[in-house]
């Protein structure tokens, strides 16, 4: 029952992960309309591609007032955040933390959940116009949950790493987390900083989905290889005490 669950909330967070991707960018071309956002397509990272997208996605844009389309757009990256952090409690499950890394996780989780906190209470507060002063209150006393998951998952990202994590791309996404979200944010809108976040675990999510088991690169085949899998499926179910590492 245990691991059915984990591979239903693998697959969430990788299909949620590519939901992200795309709501991501109609959330920033909805802000883009918006008074307060509308400067952002001076940027040269910006404008280049959100003036002719909002031309084609127009649409999508302009089925109400600018602010209602933006919240309305805001209130789907809740989901996103809800997909990624269950997967990253699921991952720290398997992996059972030693050490430092412990501190690690638990640090990087108190951000996730945080963070999903802080999603829920900048968009779902929000109706239509005039909510922006409450935005604004929102935005700024929930900011440092945002902090605190970018830069925990860099430091989790740069452990995992250090430590022969295998599979070394989602590590690598987190450990890149902090430092794309300067660039992230100026080709986009900020919600999209946790994007990274978002694939790093959708891509394990996936994984877990497919095989339910994740080995270390000095202790044994890496996930899909045909070894691992005969062995995923002879057992029939993980073992509770089995480790991603």
């Amino acid at each position: 029952m245990l691991e059915g669950r984990e591979r239903r909330i693998g697959r969430f967070a990788w299909v949620m992960a590519w939901v992200g991707l795309v709501i991501g960018q109609l959330h920033a071309l909805s802000r883009f309309r918006t008074e307060d956002g509308e400067s952002d397509l001076d940027l040269a990272g910006t404008g280049w591609w959100a003036k002719p997208a909002m031309d084609v996605c127009e649409p999508l844009l302009d089925w109400a007032s600018a602010d209602t389309v933006y919240y309305t757009y805001g209130k789907l990256w809740l989901p996103v955040f809800v997909a990624f952090t269950l997967a990253a409690f699921v991952v720290h499950r398997r992996r059972a933390p030693e050490g430092k890394e412990r501190w690690v996780w638990r640090v990087a989780l108190a951000g996730y959940v945080g963070a999903c906190v802080s999603v829920a209470a900048e968009y779902w507060t929000q109706w239509g116009a005039g909510s922006g002063a409450l935005l604004d209150a929102v935005f700024v006393v929930s900011l440092p949950f945002v902090a605190l998951a970018m830069v925990s998952s860099t430091v989790l990202g740069a452990t995992l790493l250090t430590k022969g994590f295998r599979p070394r791309l989602p590590a690598a996404l987190l450990a890149l987390t902090f430092p794309g979200a300067i660039f992230i944010s100026e080709v986009t809108s900020m919600g999209n900083i946790v994007l990274p976040i978002a694939f790093a675990f959708g891509i394990l999510g996936r994984r877990i989905a497919r095989t339910a088991q994740l080995t270390h690169a000095t202790t044994g085949p890496g996930l899909d290889t045909p070894v691992a899998t005969s062995q995923a499926r002879s057992r029939g179910s993980l073992d509770h005490h089995q480790r991603i590492r």
